[in-house]
């Protein structure tokens, strides 16, 4: 008899308010990365009724106007109707931002601290992971769940659905047997609604159309349990109602509770910050192990001593699902993957302002970004650009359906 179990990952829109602080840090990163690429930045918001607070360190040769970026920001967002009880142009903007710590600096800065090599932001541990549930290799609940909110913002910007508001979550329950997806058991989505709107007659019919044009037809069966606004009512939401802050949602920015997490957030942080930067770059290497076909799930961990360039760690689980042991797999990313900050961000050109969209749109899953990319499939494998083994599917780009 086939072993099954319940999995659950969620997701935010861009309108929730710890996301709203997310984006108000990155948008302050990237404004600073356009400026000026070495920019060493490391910000946090809070957002809550008519305020937005910003602080962190940073040092730059470029300038950063907190108030205009952060109205900005908000504004795109979509909080433009004061009814909302939050408004891009009626908050208020206080900043308490000051320069890095020297002694910081001196183990970032090449030739300046105790080694000569540009060392890590920080100590701290990284997991990245990979599976074959979907094409692009992301665990099948946080892919949903993701794609869920995308939907809502784009019939929100759209006005498809005139009734939506900017906040809201979304929450997918996959059920699995013998590790495999089977079929989707219960799909939650919360979504804040204009005064008008009725639950009965407007909000739970087109949600769930929005729900089953979203989730492949082959999940879905009689048995699906759906949740539209459970409480009843979602029309108070927002910073108005909830205060943000940013790093809250390290779970959905990264696997939905599927393998590990790292102790640090992404949002408002350069890559010279392993938080973020090899936290990407674990990423990108359990991609490519799982689209090489060498192992159907992969979870990659690193860890770095501030001021350290070198790893401490470098370890590979692929839970029993690897063509080869984990410690040869091990030795193959030790080979092929160059892992000092300098050289990740290098590899992953990442001193460009692209942190934004990620806060908004999500860190992981997406086919535009560097880390997602899989053009270390031959050198894993041995070979040759351009060579291929007959039989072989590049990225593993077949999503599991059931039967």
């Amino acid at each position: 008899m086939a072993e099954r179990f319940l999995f659950t990952s969620e997701s935010v829109t861009m309108g929730h308010p710890d996301k709203v602080s997310d984006q108000v840090s990155d948008a302050i990163l990237d404004d600073l990365m356009r400026q000026d690429a070495a920019s060493r930045v490391a910000i946090e918001t809070m957002v809550t009724t008519g305020l937005v607070m910003i602080a962190g360190e940073i040092t730059t040769q470029g300038y950063c106007n907190f108030d205009q970026v952060a109205r900005q920001t908000i504004q795109d967002i979509g909080y433009k109707d004061p009814n909302m009880g939050f408004h891009y142009d009626d908050v208020a903007v206080l900043s308490a931002v000051h320069g890095q710590s020297k002694d910081i600096a001196q183990g970032v800065d090449e030739g300046k601290g105790l080694h000569n090599d540009q060392g890590a932001g920080d100590q701290g541990m990284m997991f990245g992971f990979a599976c074959n549930e979907t094409p692009e290799n992301m665990p099948l609940p946080i892919a949903l769940a993701r794609r869920l909110v995308d939907e809502l913002a784009r019939a929100r910007e759209n006005q498809e659905l005139c009734f939506l508001r900017p906040d809201g979550k979304s929450q997918v329950t996959v059920e699995y047997a013998d590790g495999k997806p089977l079929r989707v058991d219960t799909v939650v989505i919360s979504t804040q609604h204009t005064p008008e709107a009725d639950l009965e007659k407007d909000i739970k019919p087109k949600i769930k159309d929005l729900i089953q044009k979203v989730i492949p037809e082959g999940y879905l069966d009689d048995r699906t349990i759906y949740h539209v606004n459970p409480t009843g009512r979602f029309e108070k939401g927002g910073p108005a109602w909830d205060t943000g802050l940013t790093g809250r949602k390290i779970i959905v920015d990264t696997y939905g509770g599927r393998g590990r997490h790292g102790g640090g957030a992404f949002s408002g942080k350069d890559p010279s910050k392993v938080d973020r930067s090899a936290a990407y770059m674990t990423r990108y290497i359990a991609k490519n192990i799982v689209a090489a076909g060498l192992a159907d799930i992969c979870e990659v961990q690193l860890s770095y001593a501030i001021g350290v360039a070198e790893p401490c760690s470098v370890l590979i689980d692929t839970e029993g699902t690897g063509k080869v042991a984990d410690d040869e797999l091990g030795k193959l990313v030790r080979q092929h993957f160059k892992l000092t900050p300098k050289e990740i961000i290098g590899r992953l050109n990442l001193c460009r302002p692209i942190y934004l969209d990620t806060a908004r749109h999500g860190h992981f899953g997406r086919p535009d970004l560097p880390w997602e990319q899989t053009d270390m499939v031959d050198a894993l494998l041995g070979r040759s650009s351009g060579e291929s083994s007959e039989g072989e599917t590049e990225g593993n780009d077949t999503e599991t359906q059931p039967d």
